[in-house]
């Protein structure tokens, strides 16, 4: 169990990011802990040892404002957990430059600055960073394609940094399912979305979030047949092209859903 440390947490108001405070916060583990996301009021019941912190960590500000509040708070980061994103569930087929922008500001342009911010408040001190990316990040689905590109990103970019990081930075890349949250109601913008198979809980993506961070491992896979799906779909094509295709119904399913509501709130 990660203890006596002083961690950061984006996204924590919700879904993986509470559950992740939840577990490190808990007053036997000693941790501090610097809790940041938008909407951080939804928050309660902690203790001394959390500091919650309200921020739009998809502009640098933002960020800034969070390293500032850190390191007046803590000192020096022991470890900080770059979970905060957001998803679109649509079809892409429309001209809209800020919306395109919103995403990848928060999804992966936060998460980049986050890295380099961390590097050099670091300064050859150990340290250890983790990002949420996605299973999307490696597979993507019909009705997301703009979250799967800016996880696509974020796992390009994890990869070249390994590359670069100085050996006091330790790298880990979590790569949930599908997870019950209200992620699929803020994706859906109101309108139901189904969920794709196979899903997960927040508190086992968290478990095994941390638990990887402890180890300090490189990449953690919490959902336990993940892999193996990943693994039949390469070597059988047509067991993929059948996922994929049950994706396409969920969301010719949710356009027809969507449409039928928008007409009936005429």
């Amino acid at each position: 169990m990660i203890q006596n440390k002083n961690i950061v947490i984006t996204g924590a108001s919700s879904g993986i990011g509470k559950s992740i405070l939840e577990i490190l916060a808990a007053p036997e583990n000693g941790n501090r802990i610097v809790a940041a996301s938008r909407s951080i009021g939804k928050l309660t019941g902690f203790g001394d040892n959390v500091t919650l912190f309200p921020c739009d960590l998809s502009a640098q500000e933002g960020v800034d404002a969070l390293f500032s509040e850190a390191e007046q708070t803590l000192g020096k980061i022991d470890i900080f957990i770059c979970n905060a994103g957001a998803p679109y569930y649509e079809r892409y087929d429309y001209e809209d430059w800020g919306r395109i922008e919103r995403i990848f500001s928060l999804n992966t342009f936060s998460c980049m600055y986050s890295y380099s911010k961390y590097l050099h408040h670091l300064n050859g001190r150990d340290g250890k960073l983790a990002f949420t990316i996605s299973a999307m990040g490696e597979m993507a689905l019909p009705g997301y394609a703009l979250y799967a590109a800016t996880k696509f990103a974020m796992k390009g970019f994890q990869q070249a940094i390994r590359l670069e990081t100085p050996k006091n930075m330790k790298i880990t890349c979590v790569y949930p399912v599908s997870t019950k949250t209200n992620f699929f109601e803020v994706g859906g913008a109101g309108h139901k979305v189904e969920q794709p198979f196979p899903v997960q809980t927040a508190e086992a993506v968290a478990k095994a979030t941390v638990r990887g961070v402890e180890k300090g491992k490189k990449q953690v896979y919490p959902c336990s047949i993940y892999l193996p799906s990943r693994l039949l779909m390469n070597v059988l094509p047509p067991v993929k092209n059948w996922y994929l295709g049950r994706q396409q119904k969920m969301l010719e399913r949710f356009l027809e859903r969507k449409s039928n509501d928008e007409q009936g709130a005429k």
